[in-house]
Order: C-alpha cells, then sequence, then structure tokens
C-alpha cells in the first residue's frame, strides 16, 4: 500500500486525518456548522461525534488503500492542529474513465485567502502524476461564486448544467458540471 501524501505548501499542511484529529475534525465542523449546511447534505445525527470520526477516519485509510479516495484535510502551518477546510477525491475510478470527483470546505473564517486553490494544487498534482487518473470531476451550485472562482482559478472548464443534481441540506439543487482533464494521462496499457 502507498504511504498516505502529506502536501506542505507556503501556508498550508494538507493530508489524512488521524485518530489523533479526531477532536480537530469534529471542532472544525462544530464551528462550521452554519456556515456549512447551504451546501452539504443532511449529516447523519451521529456526524458531530467522536465515534462517527474515529471509524471515517479507519475508512478514509482503506479507501486510500484501495485507490477509491484521497480524503483530505487542510490545516494551516501556524496551528497545524486545527482543521480549517477539506479536500475530498472521491469515486475514483480506474480502467475505461481514470477519473474521480472533487468536493471541498473551508472555515467560514478562513475564506478569502487563497487557501483552497493552494491546498487543492498539490492534491490534483498527485492524481495526475502519482496515480496516473486522467480527469477530476468538480460541481457547484450556481450562486456558489467562490466555488466558482476556485475551480476557475485552477484550470477546470465549465461542461454543463445539471437540473436537481444533488440532494443539498434537504433539497435537490442544481449544478455546473466542470472538470480538469490531465493533458499529460499516460496510458498503461502496453
Amino acid at each position: 500500500m502507498l504511504e498516505p501524501p502529506v502536501f506542505v505548501t507556503s501556508r498550508l499542511i494538507v493530508r489524512l486525518l488521524s485518530q489523533q484529529d479526531v477532536s480537530s475534525v469534529l471542532e472544525y465542523y462544530k464551528e462550521n456548522r452554519a456556515f456549512l449546511e447551504p451546501f452539504e447534505p443532511v449529516r447523519p445525527r451521529n456526524f458531530y461525534m467522536k465515534d462517527f470520526w474515529a471509524q471515517q477516519i479507519e475508512k478514509s485509510l482503506i479507501e486510500f488503500g484501495y485507490d477509491r479516495s484521497l480524503r483530505l484535510f487542510i490545516f494551516n502551518q501556524e496551528e497545524p492542529k486545527k482543521v480549517i477546510g477539506t479536500a475530498n477525491f472521491t469515486q475514483m475510478v480506474q480502467g475505461v474513465s481514470y477519473s474521480c470527483s472533487l468536493g471541498y470546505s473551508l472555515a467560514k473564517k478562513a475564506q478569502g485567502n487563497g487557501y483552497m486553490s493552494e491546498a487543492l494544487q498539490p492534491g490534483i498534482q498527485y492524481l495526475f502524476e502519482g496515480l496516473n487518473l486522467h480527469r477530476i470531476n468538480a460541481n457547484y451550485m450556481p450562486h456558489n461564486r467562490r466555488s466558482a472562482s476556485v475551480l476557475k482559478k485552477l484550470g477546470f472548464v465549465i461542461e454543463g448544467y445539471a437540473r436537481d443534481y444533488l440532494l443539498i441540506n434537504g433539497k435537490w439543487e442544481d449544478h455546473i458540471l466542470t472538470s480538469l482533464v490531465n493533458s499529460d494521462w499516460k496510458s498503461d496499457i502496453r
């Protein structure tokens, strides 16, 4: 199994969680609950409990080991134990599409500093160069201008508009569909 990556940028540390991070991830979600709710699915009742996150951390490591996901969390180097965001590359598929889906969130207090694009760049590079993925799909609700800006800055291209695409905060929401394609993808078929 590959060793889970740790990305260090000029201001951030981006990595998978360990069991020592349970309290920090809970604090992140509790502190940002009202801010994130309009952009996320309804959470299960136990989402804000330690047992839930202890299991999620184990699940994330297993999924990473099987090339199914890379669930990263963002930490500011100045406070390396405090979660300030997430960057989840999920639904990884090899074979015919060599693709994944991207979802992310950032603490309300961390908005407007360029953290998300800084955090996503090394993850994208790792997926394209290290895991040889061809495509990353990312979607955002039409009114989420910050998300649109992040994706545009990273080179994602709008591909379409999907009505009632995802169940967000208990309501079906339209989404703008985007993707980023690895122009240096190399076939592993000989």
